[in-house]
């Protein structure tokens, strides 16, 4: 909280820091770097200048803030040092880019007037347009030519990031105009009259034709995706299943509706089953409407025939010409672009219209679905549950009893679970019962602890147990995020799913070595991490952690969980507990 105005800007970063300021920017993530040691002066000095959360590397600055975005539904910020930093940050801007998450990254550039420049670091770290670096992967970029042209360039860097389907953008901020003392005032901008736009509506009549689809469905499904970046979408996937009688899968792009509700039927067969398919804000669908054999690549629609299909949301606004991450061209009988934050609550009062004139003998096929749906959810919970007892004794911990353990440790505190949910089996076995218990689930390797801080950071006043899955492999990588969460006060609860192993690849070789005929027993070469195995509890207490592991005794983890979980509660302290777990 402002405690004063700030006084008088003397210099250009001055005027920075203000503008950050009026964007409400709550922190600034960043590994220092002399192409911004003048903005770095000015948020260090300045009244009412964002937070710095101090990382080891530019990738992690980024996802830190990727995380906390998502999680918090407010855009933070990332600075990166000239060229070299914003390489070392380019696959953080990049996944925000495909995750859809508005971060603004700027960076320290220049000077771009050579007669500013000192001698070699200056000449090797700049570019003529810094931005062609993450060109092809943010929503803009821009590096303005002046002070004066800030305010400008800051306030269309929110707006772009933040107008739907949003993502990152990159200003470059040149280094001798950061410096430069100010000769006279710069114009200030009205923050309130250069905002996002409002978000997009349907065509009206595009709109009735997909409720009248719905309505008349025998058997309709909803597949969510990033419908739940708005909150409110937990609510409402619900209420429509409901009225309608549709099942739910969610993609868990974002938490789109809670997994206990009765008509939630992920990792259920009901999309080969459907008459009707709703998509709600999702990207690419084929990783659910399709099937593959994965040593040979052959793919096969998993579609019933005749299946009518409804698409709602940005559709060919967030298509790249670099990036294939839209996925295969989906084959569409009602394709709406259009904000499902806007849309979800027409379709509801429409088809709630629609569904009270049902004749009886209609209200009972509806009524009779939504008793099918809840009884396969009801057997996929049962399934689930006899899986992991069966497994509970296994060693390694498999993936089920680590998720048991852990849920049983924490189910009473208001949680938080970050990105990893150890193979799925979090989603399976925990209740998410409220819109912010997940933020969507990882990106990949080398990914999860920066989002995980990210996520922890949003809720760390907030009085919630973030928890975060961590596979080993990620860690590694970034193996420094730990010491992110000490120095920056931090809490989170760190269980590590260690199955030492990249074994997402080592499946892969499973596969190659079976199909070609390959020796099996070399299928661990090139992904095994045994030789020797991390002690990532002796790490983390090297960063000022506490820690515990690594457990092997299945009996021993929720004891560990407990105590963890309440260091990080009672004294804000991250804390680990090391499983090593088998690989699936």
């Amino acid at each position: 909280m402002d405690v004063a105005k700030p006084e008088a800007p003397r210099y250009g970063s001055d005027v920075m820091v203000d503008l950050m300021r009026g964007l409400e920017i709550p922190y600034v993530t960043l590994n220092p770097g002399a192409s911004f040691r003048g903005l770095h002066d000015s948020l260090v000095n300045r009244l009412g200048a964002p937070e710095i959360i101090l990382c080891p590397h530019e990738k992690l600055a980024v996802q830190i803030a990727h995380g906390y975005t998502k999680a918090s539904g407010k855009t933070m910020a990332a600075v990166l040092h000239d060229t070299v930093g914003l390489l070392h940050g380019s696959l953080g801007i990049f996944n925000a880019y495909v995750d859809r998450t508005p971060v603004l990254v700027f960076g320290g550039a220049g000077p771009m007037d050579t007669t500013r420049r000192r001698p070699w670091i200056d000449w090797v770290h700049t570019s003529n347009i810094q931005g062609n670096a993450v060109r092809d992967f943010t929503k803009w970029d821009d590096q303005p030519a002046s002070v004066a042209a800030m305010p400008e360039a800051f306030a269309r860097a929110r707006r772009v990031a933040e107008t739907e389907p949003a993502g990152p953008v990159y200003i470059g901020l040149d280094a001798d105009l950061q410096e430069r003392r100010l000769e006279g005032p710069i114009e200030g901008i009205a923050w309130d009259r250069v905002g996002p736009a409002s978000r997009m509506g349907a065509d009206p009549a595009a709109l009735a034709t997909a409720v009248r689809a719905l309505g008349d469905a025998a058997r309709p499904l909803i597949l969510a995706s990033y419908a739940g970046r708005d909150p409110r979408a937990f609510g409402w996937i619900p209420t429509l299943a409901e009225v309608v009688g549709a099942g739910i899968i969610d993609m868990e792009d974002r938490l789109n509706a809670p997994n206990r509700h009765r008509l939630n039927v992920t990792e259920s067969d009901a999309v080969a089953d459907a008459d009707v398919i709703l998509l709600l804000d999702v990207k690419d669908a084929s990783r659910f409407t399709m099937e593959v054999e994965q040593s040979t690549r052959n793919v096969r629609s998993r579609l019933a025939p005749g299946v009518r299909v409804i698409d709602i949301g940005f559709n060919e606004l967030h298509t790249s010409s670099w990036s294939h991450h839209h996925g295969a061209l989906p084959v569409t009988d009602i394709a709406i672009t259009a904000d499902t934050s806007v849309v979800l609550p027409q379709i509801i009062e429409q088809i709630q219209v629609l569904v009270a004139m049902d004749s009886p003998a209609r209200a009972a096929e509806r009524e009779a679905r939504r008793g099918a749906l809840a009884e396969l959810h009801e057997q996929r919970l049962a399934d689930w549950a006899a899986e992991a007892e069966k497994r509970r004794d296994e060693r390694p911990v498999s993936p089920p009893r680590l998720a048991a353990e852990v849920w049983e440790a924490i189910r009473n505190y208001d949680w938080v679970l970050t990105a990893g949910t150890a193979d799925g089996w979090a989603t399976r076995l925990w209740d998410f019962d409220r819109p912010y218990r997940h933020a969507g689930k990882s990106l990949g390797t080398a990914t999860q602890i920066g989002l995980s801080l990210g996520v922890a950071l949003a809720h760390r006043d907030m009085g919630k147990l973030v928890v975060n899955l961590q596979p080993d492999g990620d860690l590694l990588f970034d193996a420094a995020a730990l010491w992110i969460a000490t120095a920056n006060r931090i809490p989170m609860l760190v269980v590590m799913y260690n199955n030492r192993a990249y074994y997402n690849d080592w499946d892969h070789q499973i596969h190659m070595a079976k199909h070609r005929g390959s020796d099996l027993a070399k299928a661990h070469v090139g992904v095994a991490i045994e030789d020797p195995p991390p002690d990532f509890a002796a790490l983390a207490r090297s960063f000022g952690w506490h820690a515990e592991g690594p457990i092997e005794d299945p009996d021993a983890i929720g004891d560990a969980v407990r105590r963890a979980a309440k260091i990080v509660m009672e004294e804000g302290r991250p804390a680990l507990v090391d499983v090593v777990c088998s690989h699936r």
